[in-house]
């Protein structure tokens, strides 16, 4: 978390940098040229801050691996195993997107998420290493529950995207663009980014609901039961195939495509925060009614 923490105000260094960039008036046109002065600083700061991404990563990635060495199972048995490696997705779909994206704009809002997950993780998620209970003792845990992170990390991301999005069309449309927002993409790459995402991770979702539904057999006896957890995943995959068919079928770009990413993206959240706190079923391994 300290080095995520420093990745968030070296991002938001960077980021006060632009918006402090001068605009230089035109008289002549009548409008308003914005000239960057000084692109050294903010390009150090840029750098200094994936660097700290990079690293915080790493040290991430081996807590991940200690946890799963002192727990004696892949470490996704509760809401705090799942959190962490959950964040871990997160950020390395966002590390991987820089190699063909200038996306260094999203690292001030993917540390802050970052550093929101883990700090939950930590003050109200913690349990100590035990042992799976029984239903877990499969090799379909690891099958199933990677997928599952995997898709959410990269959902996550095509969210934020969708979120960046909708803000910069917004400001946009009343012929406003933010000094910040100099450096991002135009609106229709992140529209196409937000869908590409989306198209590359659906199909792991759908095989994470179905091996979900074979686990189920293995474990209780059946394929599917409505519990509450596969009613929602099997609900966060109608909205994102609708997301598809829309785009793909009857056109849908922008801003309408853009809000119904993030509603699919809501229902994963829902989800994965209130149907493991609250609610009941066969599923509830939150760890945080023991």
């Amino acid at each position: 978390m300290a080095i995520f923490a420093l990745a968030f105000f070296a991002h938001a260094f960077e980021t006060a940098w632009a918006v402090r960039t001068p605009q230089v008036a035109d008289v002549t046109q009548g409008n308003l040229a914005t000239k960057t002065l000084d692109y050294s600083r903010t390009e150090r700061a840029a750098r200094i801050a994936t660097a700290m991404m990079i690293l915080a990563t790493v040290i991430l990635f081996a807590g991940i691996v200690f946890r799963g060495i002192s727990a004696g199972h892949a470490p996704w048995g509760n809401m705090y195993e799942f959190s962490i490696t959950g964040t871990f997705a997160l950020v390395v779909a966002y590390l991987f997107s820089l190699i063909k994206y200038d996306l260094r704009w999203l690292g001030l809002f993917i540390s802050f998420a970052s550093l929101l997950a883990l700090g939950t993780a930590v003050t109200l998620l913690y349990r100590d290493s035990a042992p799976l209970v029984p239903a877990l003792k499969s090799t379909w845990l690891v099958i199933h529950v990677a997928a599952a992170i995997i898709s959410g990390g990269i959902f996550l991301l095509a969210n934020i995207i969708a979120g960046a999005y909708l803000y910069l069309d917004s400001a946009e449309s009343k012929g406003v663009r933010p000094f910040w927002a100099l450096r991002i993409p135009s609106l229709e790459t992140l529209d196409q980014l937000s869908y590409r995402l989306v198209a590359f991770v659906f199909p792991l979702w759908t095989f994470s609901v179905i091996a979900g539904a074979i686990w189920a057999e293995s474990a209780w006896g059946r394929y599917w039961g409505w519990d509450p957890k596969e009613t929602w995943a099997f609900i966060t995959w109608v909205a994102y195939a609708a997301y598809l068919h829309a785009r793909v079928t009857i056109g849908w770009r922008g801003r309408r495509a853009a809000w119904l990413c993030i509603f699919a993206g809501s229902t994963f959240l829902f989800n994965y925060v209130y149907v493991n706190v609250w609610g009941t079923g066969k599923h509830t391994y939150s760890g945080l009614n023991e």
